[in-house]
């Protein structure tokens, strides 16, 4: 079994606040934003006409599964975290300042994860013409203490920063763990 880190790490941009989530803005402050985040130098992230539409559908299902559950969120869209780190997540930004935090300060109620990331695991991706190869562990939504039987019985997925990130959001995507925390009370 491979092993299992026992912290999580949030990545954000070095000139902005951590936990920012794009799907609690209105529209005017989401074009403002969006527009800002395209420009932002050395960013690998790609925000295209259909990333909003996509997210939110898949929040929308991330947050029924993990309430199907059992789960108990207090948010609507999750404050979006990686197992353990990424080298791979890191690196689609220029001085990505980071938050890590162990998985006991998680609360289990509130704290969900996929393998992969949310939105190639939800798989909406087909809706918004992007194929993804279908993999036993996408569509669910696992609970926190689930998380070594989930890596003993799908691996855990580590993938090293590339040299070239051009047509990543076109590609099959198994990078990291996404962990989602589903709470403030995370925030220091």
């Amino acid at each position: 079994m491979p092993t299992i880190p026992d912290y999580v790490t949030h990545y954000h941009l070095p000139d902005r606040e951590p936990f920012l989530n794009l799907s609690e803005l209105d529209e005017p402050a989401l074009a403002d934003v969006l527009t800002e985040l395209a420009a932002v130098p050395g960013s690998e992230r790609r925000f295209g006409p259909r990333y909003m539409a996509l997210r939110r559908a898949t929040e929308e299902r991330l947050w029924a599964r993990f309430v199907e559950r059992g789960g108990r969120p207090e948010r609507l869209s999750p404050h979006y975290f990686v197992l353990g780190e990424s080298a791979w997540f890191r690196g689609l930004y220029a001085d990505a300042r980071e938050v890590r935090l162990r998985l006991e300060e998680l609360p289990r109620e509130q704290t969900s994860f996929t393998v992969p990331d949310s939105v190639t695991s939800m798989g909406l991706l087909a809706d918004f013409g992007i194929e993804v190869t279908p993999r036993a562990h996408h569509g669910e939504v696992f609970l926190l203490d689930e998380l070594e039987s989930v890596a003993a019985r799908h691996g855990l997925p580590d993938s090293p920063s590339p040299e070239d990130y051009a047509g990543h959001q076109h590609g099959d995507f198994e990078h990291y763990v996404e962990v989602q925390v589903w709470t403030d009370r995370i925030r220091k």
